[in-house]
């Protein structure tokens, strides 16, 4: 938290604006080489990673999630990592372990993968709750305790977590303190009709589409793409617009447990980060409506009248942002 005399930081030139939009273009025309037909969704991806934020992808199989997270990997030139998550899976399997060497007495650490620039946690609820958490500390802080010694991860570095929302036997429900951590939620749903033609058409022989995809840029671009996102002004007006739907989720009657702090956090960052994608120097109120549902409502948790009731969420949401008023 900011104090009085704590300087702002001055917001990205026009230069480094249409440099950040340039980026995020070329990304995006990347990915839709290997995602068709999902532009939107591809763009709030994109908007994750310029906020420095996390993706929960809740789909049903066969919807290109995996192929989502290795294409991203291969166009930033990043490392790539996947964890597939069963009930057995340990804590170890996933942030590493300290191997002994009976040679010299001494202890190695063998890092695990969440040591990589894109990380995808395939199926992360049918792991039991100890395993799930983790991911939290590097979730959160991108970072990771392992025998009480602390380890950075690298730089850039983007968790894309995916959930089945229809098979629910032998899976662990993820827990508030999970959802939390993920800047949105999102499905990307299957391909338009047409899209999906032209794929079965296309697609001959054993090769992916995807390992012909060539790096469009660097990591250090992409931090760099981080830093300007935070230099996005928020004006005051804007801001408690930003407070008053916060709010507004955790006083309705239908929720139990609205946005946190850090929720209110992630939706600051996502709303800088979609006004940059636009080439703003800027938030509007109009970035924040839009990134309501993606950011908001899995943080939501309703209560047991409006859970059996079969309340849709989504709707919710947007219920609760269209009863705020706008900032003049």
């Amino acid at each position: 938290m900011r104090t009085a005399s704590a300087q702002v930081s001055p917001p990205p030139s026009t230069e480094q604006t249409g440099k950040a939009r340039t980026l995020i273009a070329r990304l995006l025309g990347n990915l839709e080489k290997v995602i068709r037909g999902k532009r939107e969704s591809l763009e709030l991806v994109l908007c994750c990673v310029a906020a420095g934020g996390h993706v929960l992808l809740e789909d049903v199989p066969g919807t290109g999630k995996t192929t989502l997270a290795k294409a991203l990997a291969l166009s930033i030139g990043g490392t790539f990592k996947r964890v597939q998550f069963t009930p057995d899976l340990l804590p170890t399997d996933i942030v590493g372990t300290s191997l002994f060497n009976p040679q010299d007495g001494s202890f190695r650490f063998k890092a695990g993968p969440i040591f990589a620039n894109v990380l995808i946690a395939d199926e992360i609820n049918r792991a039991s709750p100890r395993t799930q958490s983790a991911l939290l500390e590097g979730l959160s802080e991108q970072q990771v305790t392992v025998d009480g010694e602390t380890r950075s991860l690298p730089s850039p570095f983007l968790c894309i977590a995916t959930q089945n929302p229809v098979e629910f036997h032998g899976t662990y429900p993820l827990p508030e303190a999970s959802l939390d951590r993920f800047a949105a939620q999102l499905s990307l749903g299957y391909p338009p009709e047409a899209e999906e033609r032209a794929l079965l058409t296309e697609l001959r022989g054993s090769r992916h589409p995807v390992t012909e995809l060539e790096t469009v840029c660097t990591l250090d671009e992409v931090v760099a793409l981080q830093r300007a996102v935070e230099e996005v002004r928020m004006e005051g007006s804007v801001a408690d617009y930003l407070l008053r739907v916060v709010h507004a989720t955790r006083s309705h009657a239908s929720v139990r447990l609205g946005v946190s702090t850090r929720g209110a956090l992630l939706y600051a960052r996502m709303a800088r980060a979609r006004a940059l994608a636009s080439g703003r120097d800027f938030v509007l109120p109009e970035d924040l409506k839009a990134m309501a549902v993606p950011v908001l409502t899995h943080r939501l948790v309703l209560d047991t009248r409006a859970r059996y009731a079969g309340t849709d969420k989504q709707a919710l949401t947007r219920d609760i942002v269209s009863a705020v008023p706008l900032p003049r």
